[in-house]
Formats: structure tokens, sequence, C-alpha cells
């Protein structure tokens, strides 16, 4: 009878090994503080105000996260590269998922 627990055990490990690993798609870059993944998203959009730590922007849909294409207000994420982007502009919007799940913008690059 000792034959039957240890094999019942095996298999849930084995069954459960492929889950461990299913949070992280291999996509992304790796995250500057810790090592780990950062989950990062491009999308074109459209600045149209930025003010302190947020930016109000229309961007294209996003389908690696589901996100339709809408208007929104982000936060800027500590650190990101904005530089030479003003209201009106044209621009990639590359977005970072923190730890929180929640999306912030990561850089902000006037398109060409």
């Amino acid at each position: 009878m000792r034959g039957i627990p240890t094999i019942l055990a095996c298999a849930i490990l084995l069954a459960a090994a492929p889950l461990a690993g299913a949070e992280h798609d291999g996509h992304g870059d790796h995250d500057a503080q810790g090592g780990g993944m950062a989950e990062t998203v491009r999308a074109a959009a459209v600045v149209h105000a930025i003010a302190g730590d947020t930016v109000n922007l229309t961007h294209d849909p996003i389908p690696e996260i589901g996100w339709p294409a809408m208007t929104m207000d982000l936060p800027i994420l500590e650190g990101a590269h904005i530089d030479g982007v003003a209201p009106g502009d044209k621009a990639t919007v590359t977005l970072e998922k923190g730890p929180d799940g929640l999306y912030g913008v990561r850089m902000l690059m006037r398109a060409e």
C-alpha cells in the first residue's frame, strides 16, 4: 500500500510542473531592480497632455494585453523616458506591467 501514495504524489508533482512557469511567457524585458521579468508592450499613440506623473493619450489596440483602442490617463513610471514629447505629438508608447498588475508608461517616444 505504500507504493500507491508515492505514485500518486509523483503524479501530482509531474502534473503541476508545467504550471509552475505559466506566469512567465518569455516576453518582455528584464526588470532592472530585481532581475525578474517585466512585461512590456508597445503601441502607437497620440499624446493629449502630460501633467506631473500622468500622461493622457489615445492609443491603438494592444491585442497582447486585450486592450481596444482608447483614450486614457496612464501613470508615468519612475525613470521613464519621455523627453521631447509634447501634447499633439504622435508617439510610440511602451507600457510596463508593475508588480500590482497595472500598466504604466516606461517610454514615450515621438513617432517620425
